[in-house]
Parts: structure tokens; sequence; C-alpha cells
């Protein structure tokens, strides 16, 4: 039984023991179930010290205006700037803040185009083929997205094919806007080559992440999206902003071995499959990744494999394809939010191993936006700090307003 305590009120969540036609009591809020998200990570890690937070909404401001600075129309300016910062929110901080400057030297650069707008190239009932004229990828995603949920709606099921994209930033942002509709929502991209395939020492395939998500009863939902490499580049690059050392299962150095230094791991740019070394199953990423190439690359007709740009140069344009899926859980059988709610209760309530409760995938990141909310906006790195204050001066826009940490 979990157990969160708020104030003077219990508020417990009760597992079934049979499925049958049982309806499952689970938390009525969110913050119910991330309270014992927020108990379970403090018995590991110490409280960050900072005492200042970025407004949510100041987040969106500086971003959005540093887009408009190279060329970007307000409204596309304002779908990569709140994705941006919806990535902070949740806690993915290595696709936030992290990649405004690479967009902007890219646009800099003439390899995206900022003013582009995504056409439908092939429509046919639940499926399109979509054409993002390399515009910017939040853009393109948000395009295609709707479209797939528009068809689910139509015909139970969408499924929209991307090509000539760019960098869509965090998955999962996608799935939510399928979820927030009541479906299911799939979609996954592939990327420059960062991954050395089990067994190789050359990059042939990108991070190819996916993701996939369900809302249940009273809030509650399933919202999975990971990289099929052990970890996404970004890690390593806040790894290094941080001067700290990297698992040992992440990433080669130039020479092809196991790199735990997060510099030499960022130069090779050589990431390991979603398991590591074969003996530990890294076999299973790499096969994902083709699973996601094949869905995002050979369906759409974008660039593919090593075929795609490298990450560090700018020679051609990058070329993504992307697929995006919705489905109408209603359409193929009723109480599918509840079987949800049983099952992601029954994962929560399972004996622990230690002293950490069992969560699912999404409770972390509702978790980090929990604290955001509580503390009245995002907590960043003083290097990230640092150097959106110098980009700041550089674009010639106003640097982000901290406020204090409100009380919890």
């Amino acid at each position: 039984m979990i157990i969160s305590n708020r104030g003077s009120s219990f508020i417990r969540a009760c597992c079934v023991s049979r499925m049958r036609h049982k309806i499952l009591q689970i938390p009525r809020k969110k913050e119910d179930i991330v309270d014992i998200v927020f108990a379970a990570r403090n018995m590991t890690s110490s409280c960050d010290k900072s005492e200042m937070v970025v407004p949510k909404e100041e987040v969106v401001r500086f971003i959005q205006q540093c887009m408009c600075k190279v060329g970007t129309l307000k409204e596309d300016a304002y779908i990569v700037a709140y994705h941006l910062m919806t990535s902070d929110y949740r806690g993915h901080f290595s696709h936030g803040m992290n990649r405004l400057q690479m967009y902007v030297t890219d646009i800099q650069n003439k390899n995206i185009d900022p003013l582009a707008k995504p056409c439908i190239v092939k429509d046919f009932k639940a499926v399109a083929l979509v054409d993002g004229q390399n515009g910017l990828g939040q853009v393109i995603g948000q395009y295609c997205m709707e479209l797939a949920i528009k068809k689910a709606k139509e015909y139970g099921i969408g499924m929209v094919s991307a090509r000539g994209s760019n960098h869509y930033g965090i998955c999962g942002y996608y799935t939510s806007m399928a979820m927030k509709e009541n479906l299911i929502g799939f979609n996954c991209t592939n990327t420059s080559p960062l991954m050395a395939p089990t067994r190789s020492k050359k990059a042939a395939l990108g991070t190819n992440p996916l993701s996939l998500g369900m809302p249940a009863e009273n809030g509650d939902e399933f919202l999975l999206d990971i990289a099929t490499t052990s970890v996404a580049l970004g890690k390593i690059e806040l790894a290094m902003r941080k001067n700290e050392s990297i698992p040992s299962s992440w990433a080669l150095d130039s020479e092809g071995k196991v790199t735990t230094n997060a510099t030499d791991a960022f130069n090779a740019t050589l990431l390991m499959p979603l398991g590591g070394e074969e003996k530990l199953s890294g076999y299973k990423g790499f096969g994902l990744a083709t699973m996601v190439e094949i869905l995002c690359g050979i369906l759409s007709g974008s660039d593919f494999g090593p075929n795609i740009r490298s990450w560090k140069k700018s020679d051609k344009i990058a070329n993504l394809g992307h697929c995006f899926m919705a489905i109408d859980p209603e359409a193929v059988s009723c109480g599918s939010k509840e079987r949800l709610s049983v099952l992601l209760c029954q994962l929560r309530e399972l004996p622990k191993s230690g002293k950490l409760p069992v969560i699912v995938a999404g409770d972390i990141e509702r978790s980090n936006m929990a604290k955001v909310d509580k503390e009245g906006g995002i907590t960043y790195h003083p290097n990230q700090i640092k150097d959106s204050a110098k980009f700041a001066e550089k674009m010639d826009v106003s640097p982000m307003k901290f406020i204090p940490k409100m009380s919890n």
C-alpha cells in the first residue's frame, strides 16, 4: 500500500488483487504519486543549495526572443521555446536550454530554414507523408502529431511519416499531445550517426529515441521516452559542463574502447547501444535503433543511418525522418484506461528489493514538474546560467530574470 502524507491528510492507493470489472482507486492528483518519488530521490541525493529559479514563462520569453533574432516567425519561435522549456521542466536538461545555441547556429549557417512550413506530400485515409521543407523540427513535429491525432479521431488510428526535418527535441512532448486527447501516442526519430553498433568502432546509427504513452484514470499515466543508445549525447555534454565522469556503459573513446571520461566520449561521439557491451545485451539496443531507422528513415524517404549528416558537421542539411502515431483505445476495446490504472498501481505496489519504491515510466518527470511548480521556477546549473547570460549578450536580448524559490 502506498501512503502519501500531505499536511494532516493521508491518501491511500489500494491495489485490487483481481482485476475483473473492479475500478481501481488511485491517487486523485498527480502530486500524490510524485511525493513518493521525492522521498525516494532524497534518500540518494542531496538537495540543491541554489535559492534562485527561473519562472517557466521567463524561460519561454528568453528562448523565443533569441529565435526571433535569427529570423524565426514569432509563432514558430514560441513553439520551439515552449518545447525547450518543457524539456527542462520535465528534467530533460540535455534537450532544453542546452539546445538553443545549436538551433541558432544552424539557422545562421543556413542549415535550417526558419521560415519553412511543413506540407503534406501524400494523404491516404489514416496515413500521411509530410515534407518538413528543412524547417524547425519542433514546428514540423507539432504539425505532424496534430495531423495524426486528427486521423485517429476519424479512423481510430493515425500515422504520419515525416522527412526533410531537423532535431525536434524530446519525443515525449509529442506523445503527451496525443495523451491530452485521450489517445495513445507514439513517435520516434532518426538522428545523426552517434551509435557504434554492437561489435563496431564506427558510428552508423543515431540515438534514435522513441516514446509511447497512454493516459490512465484520475490523471495517472504511462509515458516512456528513451533513446536506443545507453544515453543521449546531451547527457555527456552536461557531464562535461559539470566536470563529472560518465558510467562505463555510455560510450567508447576514439580507439573504440570503453571510457568514463566525458570529454573523450564527446570527442569520439561513439555512443554505446542501450545495454552497453554485447555481453550486457547491447545488441538489443542496436536492434531497437534499427527498428526506429526503418520507421523514420527508410519509410519516409529521408536520409538514414550513416548517410545522415554528422552531428559535428554542417556541410549539408540534416534531412531527418520522424514517425508519429495516435491510437484511439476506445476504437479497440472499452475500459482500457481503467485496466492501465490497475497495472500501474500493481507495478508501483510490488515488493521493494531495497529502500526505493518501484516507479513506472513518467513518474520521475512528474516529480520534476511538481518540484518546479512548488518552487516557482526551473533550477539551472551554474554553468548553464553563465552560458545563457553570455548568449543573451551576444544575441542582444534581455537575459533570463531569476526569482527566489518559493517555500515548499
